[in-house]
């Protein structure tokens, strides 16, 4: 089971290895974008943080929302409308729940990656988050059916995540700033799919601490 308290415990570990990691999401947005891309996922989950006591009482699906509607407000870019509907929708897909069992889960997945597709208008292969998230998902729905628990899944679903994240680097990128670039583009690991990947790997080691 994933509960409250590993999911309060995975938001501030996101904000930690947020902080760690902005200038290296930094720098690889100033490659293809408008270099803000860590300063402003950094920015969000600083004050996603501020908000949680304030919801540590409140069911899953509460404290999702209000992560939602903290980073829609506090993130500049493309991130924080994309982000902000990915927890928006997941929060829907597990409302009024105090944990969350496999099926919940992949729920939270499925509900997650449909808000993203639907507010980006990406597909797989676009060169965005998307490029980790959706082979996440569906390797975490592949080990689910194949007989595995939740840390066992995520194992599998961070592990697509990583090679998702290196198979957006001879991309052409086909949304947002860098789709200006053209072939340019090309070469270059995008930010976004790194920073799912940071997310969701984040939630593994939460949930498996060394």
């Amino acid at each position: 089971m994933l509960t409250k308290q590993h999911i309060l415990d995975w938001l501030q570990s996101v904000a930690i290895v947020l902080e760690q990691n902005k200038d290296y999401l930094t720098e690889l947005d100033a490659a293809i974008g408008d270099a803000d891309h860590g300063i402003n996922m950094n920015r969000g989950f600083q004050k996603v943080i501020t908000q949680l006591p304030g919801v540590a009482d409140k069911d899953i699906g509460t404290i999702l929302k209000t992560v939602s509607m903290t980073l829609i407000s506090s993130v500049g870019g493309a991130s924080g409308p994309l982000y902000g509907t990915l927890f928006l929708r997941a929060s829907t897909a597990v409302a009024g729940k105090q944990e969350l069992n496999k099926e919940d889960t992949i729920a939270f997945f499925e509900a997650a990656i449909d808000g993203v597709v639907q507010r980006g208008k990406a597909n797989l292969g676009d060169k965005t988050m998307l490029d980790a998230l959706s082979p996440a998902k569906d390797a975490f729905k592949q080990a689910v059916a194949d007989g595995a628990n939740i840390p066992e899944a995520l194992q599998k679903a961070v592990a697509a995540a990583e090679e998702g994240v290196k198979n957006t680097i001879p991309l052409v990128a086909k949304k947002g700033r860098a789709s200006y670039l053209g072939d340019r583009s090309i070469g270059h690991q995008d930010p976004g799919a790194t920073s799912s990947y940071l997310i969701l790997r984040t939630l593994l080691e939460t949930i498996t601490p060394a």
